[in-house]
């Protein structure tokens, strides 16, 4: 992918992140988190938020709610891309638990976008966020 290519794709997820983040479900953070996904081989970007449960280990990360979209929508498919939009100055990066999941179903070298309300912060590669993930596959 060209750097022009992933500016836009970036810029497409970000769109798509950032407009579903105020659906976030968080009465107890009070932290509404947007993320997007994007699946090459579908030409598809499919988008979570995160949703809050009095228990809070049933809470599901925005992150892992866009994984189970996009497999309910396409089956398995690869990750291609991600963005992570929140309103935080310094953007949040996926939790330990999100990156496992994802870890299932993309390359070590997969783009990863941290974004807030201006936009894109950061730009990392997936082994960037976990360097050894645990996999069976």
């Amino acid at each position: 992918m060209r750097i022009s290519d992933n500016a836009k794709l970036a810029e497409r997820l970000y769109k798509s992140a950032w407009s579903i983040r105020g659906n976030a479900w968080s009465p107890y953070s009070k932290f509404q988190v947007g993320a997007a996904l994007f699946l090459p081989g579908h030409d598809a970007i499919v988008a979570g938020v995160n949703v809050e449960n009095a228990s809070f280990g049933a809470t599901i990360c925005a992150e892992r709610g866009a994984v189970l979209s996009a497999i309910a929508q396409y089956g398995k498919s690869e990750i291609g891309a991600l963005l992570v939009a929140t309103d935080a100055a310094r953007p949040a990066v996926p939790c330990a638990m999100c990156l496992q999941v994802l870890a299932e179903f993309c390359r070590a070298d997969m783009p990863v976008f941290l974004a807030n309300g201006g936009g894109i912060v950061e730009s990392l590669v997936f082994s960037d966020l976990l360097p050894r993930p645990f996999t069976v596959f």
